[in-house]
């Protein structure tokens, strides 16, 4: 038996729970009202408001550019439509780093102007003090490590992170970190699959992997790449459910060559 079959809102309390018993944890991002409303009445238990909106929905190449106020759009736009999932939102580049107070009012704003449930951020020591800020004014936090894309040009590069043993062993130590200062969860991002595994089994808290195999308590992944509508990423993790690229592409081309061939509107579709 699901432990969410019955419940009216998923919470952090019932993702422990979910861990606690075993229990895979499905995730997945929305930036908008109606494909978070789809994502929401599948059966999602968190929906991620990621700083991926900068690539899908604004065409950016990285995470960078997006700004607090265009998250903040994006997330109230997504929890109008979550009436079941946890919604999660990414505090994006330059909100929270280096400076505690600008983190807590940055979070602060994602709460209230958007109506989330909790916060993501990326990073393990680094970011300990906006961490514990955050959550002592009680906004639940999730932290993000391995792959940061918001660090992208100090990697240089995608490739997998966390091959070494100096940076699995940081990973390893930040993981505990975050949970002692009260993390709820953390997204592991392209690391590989047994130091997720080591992770996953030395924390209390839900470890959801993006690229970090089968052994995290949950998994997550960009909605527009799960459902095909993205042609160009084809990553390794990347299990494409739908061809949704090609599904809309033919129906807009029979919507033109209806319209060239005036066959559309028919008869039936006018007043």
């Amino acid at each position: 038996m699901s432990v969410n079959k019955e419940i009216k809102r998923i919470t952090t309390h019932i993702l422990q729970e979910m861990k606690n018993k075993g229990e895979k944890i499905a995730m997945l991002t929305a930036y908008d009202y109606s494909m978070a409303a789809i994502v929401d009445e599948a059966g999602m238990d968190i929906i991620l408001v990621g700083d991926s909106a900068s690539n899908v929905m604004a065409g950016h190449e990285t995470t960078l550019p997006i700004t607090l106020d265009q998250m903040i759009y994006h997330a109230s736009s997504v929890v109008r439509a979550a009436k079941r999932a946890l919604v999660i939102v990414d505090l994006p580049f330059g909100s929270y780093q280096g400076n505690s107070k600008e983190a807590l009012n940055s979070a602060i704003r994602i709460m209230k102007e958007a109506g989330a449930h909790g916060v993501k951020m990326e990073g393990g020591v680094e970011i300990a003090e906006s961490v514990t800020r955050i959550l002592t004014a009680g906004i639940p936090v999730m932290g993000h490590l391995g792959l940061t894309p918001q660090s992208i040009y100090k990697f240089g590069t995608y490739t997998v992170r966390a091959k070494e043993e100096a940076e699995a062993q940081k990973l390893r130590d930040d993981a505990l970190k975050l949970q002692e200062l009260g993390c709820f969860g953390i997204v592991l991002e392209k690391i590989p699959a047994q130091l997720a595994k080591e992770v996953a089994e030395s924390v209390r808290i839900p470890i959801i992997g993006i690229g970090a195999g089968g052994y995290c308590d949950g998994q997550v992944l960009v909605v527009h790449d799960m459902l095909g509508i993205n042609k160009a990423f084809k990553p390794r993790f990347l299990r494409q459910y739908a061809n949704l690229n090609s599904v809309m592409n033919d129906a807009i081309k029979n919507y033109i060559s209806d319209v060239k061939a005036k066959d559309f509107p028919n008869e039936k579709e006018q007043y």
